[in-house]
């Protein structure tokens, strides 16, 4: 009866069970993990100058670009069932090598802003190595039905993460919690291994389980070259790119609007924003999400946040106070978490397993970086360079996330008219007469 009613009320089959479980504590472990390092990251930046921070962001870009095309070598170098615990545990032993080097170190600097740089291409790449596995071990039917649902432990790993620094941290010590997290980073590797042999389908059908155990081979650009020149990755790049956008537009709409309020009133409207959002993401991507997937399609539902957000910037531009700017904000974060980022990784179920490696992480973080800076600048243009108001640049903002939404649908419509192919049949032997 458990069983029956977890596969009503989740899509999930018996057989999928413990896998889906070890995929959504992996990702826990992940998000909880960044959640823990990420207060300790900007402690540090308080005591630097804006110019120093603003350095850092742009060294950040190299850094991630630099970061990715490193990645992609150990990925033409590795068997696929290797890449993802050697990136997990390379950043667990460099978080263990900065909790020894921070204490022991007379003037820390440099290596604090060593660890802010390291914690930042933390955040995109341990995801982004995380939805290649998972592409990689689920096939498209499966994606569809439980990405929403594993991406579910994300948002709790978000919600336990900051609670252990908030507690703890005038009594463990900054260090400690570094060593925290190389800790719970040691405790994924297993999961991972673990995931690759319970998991049905996916990787044992479709792809064939010896493939993990294989070389990808090819050259360590190859993402960089396949993100330009392949339609369908240059499509879903362009489909980031634009949700970054609109991402930075809200923060410094926010930024601007929370202006008026005193630190304390603004750490209470965000922290009330972030139990909303992680709340709804919950019931969406364990309720909704497969659902909405399975009987509209991915055009609808890439094409679902965006128009929502359009709808609530034009809501903003006409009535700029906080209450709509609120109502923003849970728009397009729950939208994000429950329903466009586990529909986007169901697209890499369809890639080949070179692209979903090397492509994926040029686009979850070189692109991604990329966006930040220039929306950024773009923002300022308007706002302090051209003196536009909120109102105006609510309209651009819309005008942006229609355009997201156009190119989700593109992109959708694409995914849908390529129905998945069956798994080809073993042949007879030919009968033989004596």
């Amino acid at each position: 009866m458990i069983r029956k009613a977890i596969d009503r009320i989740t899509l999930v089959k018996p057989d999928e069970q413990r896998a889906t479980i070890a995929a959504f504590v992996t990702v826990f472990l992940l998000m909880a993990c960044y959640f823990v390092l990420r207060p300790v990251r900007d402690a540090m930046a308080s005591d630097w100058s804006d110019s120093e921070v603003s350095l850092l962001w742009n060294l950040q870009f190299i850094l991630s670009t630099g970061l990715v095309a490193l990645y992609g070598l150990a990925v033409s170098k590795l068997p696929l069932r290797l890449v993802a615990p050697a990136v997990y545990a390379l950043y667990s032993l460099t978080f263990f090598a900065f909790y020894l080097a921070a204490p022991r170190v007379a003037d820390p600097t440099l290596i604090e802003k060593a660890f802010y740089l390291w914690v930042t291409t933390f955040s995109l790449l341990n995801l982004s190595v995380f939805w290649s596995f998972m592409a990689q071990v689920f096939d498209r039917e499966q994606g569809e039905r439980l990405f929403a649902i594993i991406a579910a432990g994300a948002s709790a790993g978000a919600i336990l993460g900051p609670t252990i620094p908030t507690l703890f941290a005038t009594s463990f010590g900054l260090d400690r919690l570094m060593l925290l997290a190389s800790v719970g980073l040691l405790a994924v590797i297993p999961l991972v291994f673990y995931i690759d042999r319970v998991c049905p389908g996916g990787g044992a059908s479709d792809r064939g389980r010896a493939g993990h155990s294989q070389l990808i081979g090819g050259r360590w650009w190859a993402g960089f070259a396949d993100v330009i020149r392949d339609p369908t990755l240059r499509w879903i790049g362009c489909f980031l790119l634009l949700y970054v956008f609109i991402g930075s537009f809200v923060y410094f709409e926010q930024k601007n609007l929370l202006a008026a309020y005193t630190r304390p009133q603004r750490a209470a409207i965000l922290g009330g924003i972030d139990w909303v959002v992680n709340t709804l993401t919950f019931v969406c991507a364990f309720v909704l999400t497969g659902r909405i997937l399975r009987r509209f399609g991915m055009a609808a539902t890439l094409a679902l946040a965006p128009f929502a957000v359009a709808v609530a910037l034009l809501a903003l531009a006409v009535a700029p106070v906080v209450l709509v700017l609120l109502g923003l904000q849970v728009i397009r974060r729950v939208g994000n978490y429950a329903v466009t980022r586990p529909a986007r990784e169901v697209l890499f179920t369809q890639v080949s397993a070179e692209q979903r490696f090397k492509a994926k992480s040029v686009i979850d973080v070189v692109v991604y970086r990329g966006g930040d800076a220039v929306s950024g600048t773009l923002f300022a243009l308007l706002t302090d360079g051209l003196g536009i108001a909120l109102a105006a640049v609510s309209f651009f903002g819309a005008a942006i996330a229609a355009g997201w939404g156009a190119v989700g649908i593109r992109i959708g419509r694409r995914f849908d008219d390529r129905q998945p192919q069956p798994p080809a049949q073993p042949s007879k032997a030919p009968q033989v007469s004596t």
